[in-house]
């Protein structure tokens, strides 16, 4: 299973887990194919928008789980 931590790389969460995408546009994260997400990681594009990383963090693996 692919795991995501605060220091996972936004390109790489969506390479591996594309379903994930909505989640990052709904809390603002609209530019995920932009520069700063081949190296932005989960930590530093939360602080930029605002949002509380680890209950985010959560959020994603608690989806991902389930995906299965």
């Amino acid at each position: 299973m692919f795991e995501i931590t605060k220091d996972t790389v936004i390109s790489d969460i969506l390479m591996n887990a594309p379903d994930t995408a909505p989640m990052f546009l709904e809390i603002g994260m609209h530019c995920l194919g932009c520069a700063f997400a081949t190296g932005e990681n989960v930590e530093e594009a939360c602080n930029a928008h605002g949002v509380e990383v680890e209950p985010f963090l959560n959020r994603l693996n608690a989806f991902i789980a389930q995906q299965g």
